[in-house]
Parts: C-alpha cells; sequence; structure tokens
C-alpha cells in the first residue's frame, strides 16, 4: 500500500508541476504534495522562474503549521540544498521537521546532485528516492538534457506536403506555401512556448521576414536565434525590431541594441557545436528549430538532436524544396484534421534509471 500511495502522490505532483510548462525555464517544473493521515492537506508548484519553489508553496498552503511534523512531502524532484534566486528549499523541511520525504527522481544540477537528499537524511528525515523516476525526468526532458550533455534539448520541427517538399522554389517577393492547417498552427505556437529559444538560418528569415513569436497560444516568446553569417538581414526585418530579445551569430561587425545581440563567432568550423555551446553558456536549456530545410538536415545529419515533430499535409505540388529526411521510426503518430503529426525522439539514455 505505501508503494501505491507513492505512485499515487507523484503523479499528483507530476500533474501540479506541467501546469507550470511555459513559465519556469530554466528551472525545472517541479510539484510537490504534502499528505497527513491520508490526507492532502498542502500542495504546489513551482510557479515562476525566480519564485518560490513547489515545496515552499505547499507548505505555505498548510493552515496548520503543526501538522507538518507527522506529514509526508512528495515532490518530483530532489529539493534544492544550495541558495540561488530562492532559500534552499531541503532546509525550509528541516525547519519544519516535516519526518519523510518522497522524492521521484534525483536533481542533475550539480549544485545540488544528491546533496538535498544528503541534508535531509542528516537531520534524521527518512527519504525515499526514485518513484516514478522515469516519468519525473521525461517531465524534464530539456533540464535532463542540459546538464547531462552540457547543451540545450535540441526540438526539430517543419511541415511538408505528402510528396516530400518543405516550400515551393521562389524568389524572396513570393509568399511561403501555407502548408499547416488551423488547428497545427496553433500547435507549433504552443511549442515556442515549452522552448526557451527558436532558431532560423539566414535564407528562411530573408525569404519569409518571420515575426518569431508566440500569438496563437498563452506563454513566453522564446528567446529568437538567428544565424547570419554575412550580417544579410536588413535593420528593417521583424527579427530586428527589439520587441522580444534576439541573438543573431554572425562573423559581420555589428553592435548589438536593446533586445538585440550580435555574438561573432567562427564559421568555418563545427558551427552547431559553436552555437550549442555559446547557448549553454547562456543558461539556455532548449531550442526550436523551425528551419530552413538545410539548417534542419545540418542538425539530423550530426546527430544533434532530441527531438522532432513533422507535420504532413495532403498537399501535392510535384517540385519545390525537398524536406529534411529522419532515418527514424516515429514514436508517436497521429491525425489533425486531416494532417499526420509525426514524433520522433533521439534523447538517448538521458530518462532510463541509473
Amino acid at each position: 500500500m505505501a508503494l501505491e500511495n507513492n505512485e499515487k502522490y507523484i503523479s499528483r505532483c507530476l500533474q501540479l508541476a506541467a501546469t507550470a510548462e511555459n513559465y519556469v525555464a530554466p528551472n525545472p517544473m517541479v510539484g510537490a504534495v504534502l499528505v497527513c493521515d491520508e490526507k492532502i492537506i498542502g500542495e504546489g508548484c513551482h510557479r515562476f522562474y525566480g519564485q518560490a519553489h513547489a515545496e515552499q508553496n505547499a507548505i505555505n498552503a498548510v493552515k496548520d503549521k503543526k501538522l507538518l511534523e507527522k506529514s509526508t512531502l512528495y515532490v518530483s524532484l530532489e529539493p534544492c540544498s544550495h541558495f540561488g534566486k530562492t532559500p534552499p528549499c531541503a532546509n525550509l523541511i528541516i525547519e519544519h521537521k516535516i519526518p519523510r520525504v518522497v522524492i521521484g527522481t534525483f536533481d542533475p544540477n550539480p549544485k545540488v546532485a544528491g546533496k538535498g537528499i544528503q541534508l535531509l537524511r542528516e537531520a534524521g528525515i527518512e527519504v525515499t528516492v526514485g518513484v516514478l523516476e522515469n516519468e519525473c525526468r521525461a517531465l524534464n526532458k530539456r533540464f535532463f538534457t542540459f546538464h547531462y550533455k552540457k547543451r540545450p534539448y535540441i526540438f526539430l520541427k517543419w511541415a511538408q506536403t505528402a510528396d516530400g517538399f518543405i516550400d515551393k522554389k521562389r524568389s524572396n517577393q513570393e509568399k511561403p506555401l501555407i502548408i499547416s492547417n488551423t488547428v497545427t498552427k496553433q500547435l507549433t505556437h504552443k511549442i515556442r512556448t515549452q522552448n526557451q529559444a527558436i532558431m532560423l538560418g539566414t535564407n528562411t528569415v530573408l525569404a519569409d521576414n518571420p515575426k518569431l513569436i508566440v500569438r496563437r497560444w498563452t506563454g513566453r516568446n522564446p528567446l529568437r536565434v538567428i544565424l547570419d553569417r554575412q550580417g544579410r538581414i536588413p535593420k528593417t526585418f521583424n527579427v530586428m525590431d527589439g520587441k522580444t530579445e534576439t541573438l543573431i551569430f554572425t562573423e559581420a561587425e555589428k553592435e548589438s541594441k536593446p533586445n538585440l545581440q550580435f555574438i561573432k563567432i567562427d564559421f568555418s568550423e563545427n558551427i552547431l557545436q559553436t552555437v550549442t555551446n555559446e547557448l549553454y553558456k547562456l543558461n539556455i536549456n532548449s531550442i526550436l528549430v523551425e528551419g530552413g530545410a538545410q539548417l534542419l538536415s545540418s542538425f539530423i545529419s550530426a546527430g544533434l538532436w532530441d527531438e522532432a515533430n513533422v507535420e504532413i499535409s495532403q498537399q501535392i505540388i510535384g517540385n519545390g524544396i525537398p524536406a529534411p529526411v529522419l532515418n527514424a521510426f516515429p514514436h508517436e503518430m497521429t491525425e489533425i484534421e486531416g494532417h499526420k503529426w509525426m514524433r520522433f525522439l533521439n534523447f538517448g539514455k538521458v530518462f532510463i534509471k541509473i
């Protein structure tokens, strides 16, 4: 019965954590539940980056604090043990004399990485670790990838026709081929809110003049990341408007402005690794690569991706720009308003219990 209860309450922690999906990055999503005599007396999640953690919100939700001394705290991720934007949650748990803590999975952040568990045990608290562990890691796949692989979680997304083209061949003055439908456009904007950054190459920016912001979903605009080796993008283009944070990698001499930062790098060697290294240094834990076909194919060829979502319409155009090719089987496939939506996974052993 104890194991069954552990899974039940950690499952609730995961539900709570997921409600803040679009607001806590680069922090992980975390949920916490306090149980006394088989009744939930308090629960909470980490709602916004820089604000109170899940454990603190759950403790604050308990009206009668005396109950904490005979309660069990369930939390989806190891309580932190260091001073960051908030005080250590492990210390808070000890302070309130909570006798038992059940943890979904340990925290891979080197600042924590078992230290929170150690603090609790040294204080005489009974600690159980590894309940629904794979599910807890999967929820925070971006956070775990960032700390394990020392780079952002790389999410590829494109739409293609039924005969395998990502766009028609056109001049810069022509409008792009519309492949996505109303529902899949909305889903794409949802994906934008789930990732800290969004990346495009120069040619796609010049051809489409995109805004790369969130319009069809609720959440934060991602950091716009553009590869513009020769500095060809005009100042009048949307990505240069400074309305949302933008980062442009280039070899050209450019002066940064508010919300528009230029980073000069060498494009001649291993450009993708260079860019992902720079994003890691900036604490960006995920990036959505939306195009174009050449940039997407470069990530695929380098094996530098973790997840890909491919939308396939029923259109037949006969000729155009070939879509990228993934030599992999889809993990999931669904149909959305007549379009196929295939999800591919490539994150290796990140979520296997160790």
